[in-house]
């Protein structure tokens, strides 16, 4: 394809649609979880106030926009500032990804520890799928039993980011997933074959 205002206005909505694709079948993935710990009231006048950003927008555009905003959860108060990292190398398509992000805090805490951690690797993009499959695998552990303090998330966000400084690269999405089953195990929890975490 030529490469001129039509290819490019194109290509654009073609990111756009695929990028809503991605959050309905995150939407869709997320039904079977257990309701997340922050009030659905809330997270609606959240995303309210996000319209006012163009989309895609990185963590730094969320964080000036919304930072100082105070999010209420079971598990305490946060501000967005706390939950989204500061830096231009992850982006929001849309409200409705900030949103899904804040709505899990312990979750979202361990990912921006993560995210900022990986901004010192020189050659590291943690985006797309090993961002997702990250994230999915700290949404597993919480799922797992939701009255643990939320240890296991804090281990394999520790474990991650001990791997990025000490090996300084990213560890594969296999290897986090590994690391969580082995946690889960020495911890007691079950975990069948076929789930996230069955490695």
């Amino acid at each position: 394809m030529a490469d001129n205002k039509n290819s490019r206005d194109k290509k654009a909505h073609d990111d756009e649609r695929r990028q809503r694709e991605r959050d309905m079948a995150e939407e869709l993935e997320r039904k079977d979880e257990k309701e997340p710990p922050v009030d659905e009231a809330e997270l609606t006048a959240f995303e309210t106030e996000l319209e006012s950003l163009e989309f895609p927008a990185t963590g730094t555009d969320v964080v000036a926009a919304v930072g100082d905003r105070e999010v209420e959860s079971d598990d305490g108060t946060y501000t967005v500032e706390e939950l989204v990292p500061d830096t231009d190398e992850e982006t929001f398509g849309s409200p409705t990804a900030v949103r899904a992000r804040v709505q899990r805090p312990t979750v979202a805490a361990a990912m921006k520890q993560i995210v900022e951690a990986s901004e010192m690797l020189p050659n590291a993009d943690l985006r797309g799928s090993q961002l997702e499959a990250y994230e999915k695998t700290l949404r597993e552990l919480k799922a797992i039993d939701a009255d643990d303090d939320d240890e296991g998330i804090q281990a394999i966000s520790d474990w991650i980011v001990e791997r990025i400084r000490d090996k300084e690269k990213l560890p594969g999405s296999r290897a986090v997933r590994r690391q969580a089953a082995k946690y889960c195990r020495a911890n007691g929890y079950q975990i069948r074959n076929d789930e996230w975490l069955g490695i």
